[in-house]
């Protein structure tokens, strides 16, 4: 009898002891639904990897279990999707050769790259965001959103991101070899500062990776492939999700840290 009294005894207390369990991982998982949500609003498309690193030993379990946590709550980011090219590159003007093919930049400062993208707004308009990111930092130095793709809004975006180079002189400025990037405008603009050109040669997209991961980011994880009704919205959700790119988002390639920590270090 009293074997069986002890048996009773120990599986209550098991039972209390996972009770209590239970009840303290519901209160981490209310905790960490918050916290998670709270990354999505700013990041909707940020990879799991990275929220699971961002929450650090808040969560109990191992990557796995993470992402099975992510996908019952709703939580996992979509597939992505591609988007057209918006600079054209059959003119005649002078193209320049490819300077970073076997480049690797060790400091910020040495070279950015420059693309451009769109965003939809109403009616069937676009707009199109110029970027220029450093490329050892990943840090987006020099932005502008245009009605056009003329050289106006590109050139706006340069003269920002020189402004963040103490000394231009020797940075290198690597894009594609769209109408604007190639334009009298630009060119004199770069060469002003003592900036070296580099452009792609084969036209492949390998060769402005960088620039075009960077359009992607923005894109899908901030919501900018979404359609805007004015382009003062647009400017605005541009404006922030730069901001929160910059400080805020970390990076695999930078070991998890933000970009601005990197290019500010």
């Amino acid at each position: 009898m009293s074997q069986l009294c002890n048996a009773a005894e120990m599986s209550r207390q098991a039972y209390y002891k996972w009770k209590n369990r239970l009840t303290l991982w519901d209160q981490i998982e209310t905790v960490l639904l918050k916290l998670v949500r709270a990354i999505r609003k700013l990041m909707p498309e940020l990879g799991g990897r990275k929220i699971l690193h961002e929450l650090g030993k808040l969560f109990p379990f191992g990557r796995d279990r993470f992402f099975a946590w992510l996908k019952r709550h709703g939580l996992l980011a979509t597939r992505k999707r591609r988007f057209p090219a918006t600079t054209y590159s059959k003119h005649i003007l002078k193209k320049y050769r490819n300077l970073i093919r076997d480049f690797k930049a060790t400091a910020a400062g040495q070279v950015v790259v420059s693309d451009i993208t769109y965003i939809a707004l109403e009616e069937g308009k676009f707009a199109y965001a110029a970027l220029v990111t450093d490329a050892f930092s990943r840090k987006i130095v020099g932005y502008h959103l245009s009605l056009d793709l003329s050289v106006s809004g590109p050139l706006k975006a340069l003269r920002m991101a020189l402004r963040s180079v103490p000394d231009p002189t020797g940075l290198i400025h690597h894009s594609d070899r769209g109408v604007q990037y190639c334009s009298k405008q630009y060119i004199d603009e770069l060469k002003r500062h003592g900036v070296s050109i580099s452009m792609t040669e084969r036209q492949h997209c390998a060769e402005n990776a960088m620039a075009e991961r960077v359009n992607g980011i923005l894109k899908h994880e901030f919501g900018l492939k979404n359609r805007f009704r004015t382009i003062a919205a647009a400017r605005q959700a541009l404006h922030q999700s730069v901001w929160i790119y910059n400080n805020l988002r970390p990076h695999l390639s930078l070991n998890y840290a933000k970009p601005a920590q990197v290019h500010d270090a």
